[in-house]
């Protein structure tokens, strides 16, 4: 068995890893930290996980925790997982970090995050369906939850060259906010109610252009962000602008299912939906569902994937490449369907 840490353990993401391994037939969690809640249980903070784990926070250190587990997930704020991340390692254990502190080059992530980067170190970016490199690696960074949802809408369309400008307009539940009270996440202000926000500065636009950037050099890339009333799922619709070369010619919406089929063959958690895709199909599920339609206009194709934030978009998606990281098959404890209606 798969001895598994995670070190912020109390909050929404720290709760849906612990959901997640409590079905995995290979990997157990045996240390979970929260230096305020050290010796509370587990079932205390995370009700919904009570009779399915007997354990309770601790305050170990970096170097404990490495020892005593083969591999780690960091789900604590920006600029705290590098506090952890290189004395986990050199303790011995695997690492994915659920953080930005390791998706962007140094310079990128200080220039975004606005701070010092004390600790780069290489990492594979924890998106399979691009990055095979995710296989046998040592630090893996998880994804943002919008540039999964946005990166895997576009991807296929991206490699295959047809993209000059893609907007991305995403809506999300509001467990993105986080477990932590805030306006925005104020029931009467989200209640039966659309909320933009960051509307061209978002933090997470240099995420999605450096991944489609890799696929086809020079895309240009906007991104809006709203909540919406939901608790669970991230729906997002690109607006695919294509290259001059192809305006009034686009491929027929058969050869782009094509393209489509052929870049996610091996990819067993991307699903072409029936019809449009819903945020219901995907809840607690580790899927992306796609759909694509061509603009009559002759340069545009629509794009709309939904994912679940918490699964794909963090803890599933960090347990996908966990199994890959450790030499299991990549949908091991996480091939189940979505909770619709």
């Amino acid at each position: 068995m798969i001895k598994i840490g995670i070190i912020g353990a109390s909050g929404y993401t720290g709760g849906e890893l612990l959901r997640l391994l409590s079905l995995h037939p290979e990997a157990e969690a045996i240390c979970v930290t929260s230096r305020k809640l050290a010796g509370t249980p587990v079932e205390k903070v995370h009700p919904h996980l009570k009779d399915l784990t007997p354990l309770s926070f601790e305050a170990p250190s970096a170097a404990e925790v490495g020892e005593r587990c083969d591999l780690v997930f960091t789900a604590v704020p920006h600029g705290t997982a590098m506090e952890w991340v290189p004395e986990i390692l050199e303790a011995g254990s695997k690492v994915i970090d659920l953080s930005a502190d390791y998706r962007l080059s140094k310079d990128v992530f200080e220039e975004t995050y606005n701070m010092k980067h004390k600790a780069f170190i290489e990492a594979a970016f924890g998106m399979p369906e691009i990055h095979p490199e995710v296989k046998g690696a040592d630090l893996v960074a998880n994804p943002g939850c919008y540039p999964t949802g946005a990166t895997l809408a576009v991807a296929p369309l991206a490699k295959a060259g047809l993209v000059e400008r893609v907007v991305f307009d995403s809506k999300s539940g509001i467990s993105g906010a986080g477990n932590a009270p805030s306006v925005t996440s104020h029931y009467p202000n989200i209640a039966e109610n659309v909320q933009g926000y960051k509307l061209t500065t978002h933090r997470h636009v240099p995420e999605i252009r450096q991944e489609l950037s890799r696929l086809s050099p020079g895309i240009k890339v906007s991104f809006t962000p709203h909540v919406v009333p939901v608790i669970r799922g991230i729906l997002t619709t690109a607006h695919v602008l294509v290259k001059d070369e192809f305006e009034g010619k686009i491929p027929e919406p058969v050869e782009i299912a094509g393209i489509y089929a052929d870049f996610y063959k091996d990819a067993p958690f991307v699903r072409m939906a029936n019809g449009t895709p819903s945020l219901g199909a995907v809840r607690g599920s580790n899927f992306c569902d796609i759909s694509f339609e061509v603009d009559g206009t002759g340069d545009r194709i629509v794009v709309i994937s939904a994912i679940d934030n918490l699964v794909k978009g963090a803890s599933g998606q960090a347990i996908q490449n966990m199994n890959l990281m450790m030499g299991l098959e990549e949908t091991t404890g996480l091939w189940f369907p979505g909770g619709a209606p």
